[in-house]
């Protein structure tokens, strides 16, 4: 399944993550922080969508209210 993501409150434009048999098999993040958001999308391949989302979720990124890594929870809530 792919799922196709417009976060909201933060610098990223777009995600695109691959999820197969509930196992994150690949995240792609369009704007943002380049190098953050690389060594989080590896982190997250082979991890369960639900653990991700436990682990990520809630996470501020400064006074905003959201984070990329919680914009990436929302997403993947949305395929389970």
């Amino acid at each position: 399944m792919t799922i196709q993501y417009a976060p909201k409150g933060v610098c990223s434009r777009a995600f695109q993550i691959e999820v197969e048999e509930g196992v994150i098999q690949s995240v792609q993040v369009e704007g943002g922080c380049s190098g953050n958001l690389q060594g989080l999308s590896s982190l997250l391949k082979g991890m369960k969508v639900e653990e991700a989302i436990t682990r990520m979720e809630g996470i501020r990124c400064g006074m905003k209210p959201t984070s990329c890594p919680d914009q990436i929870a929302q997403a993947l809530k949305k395929a389970l």
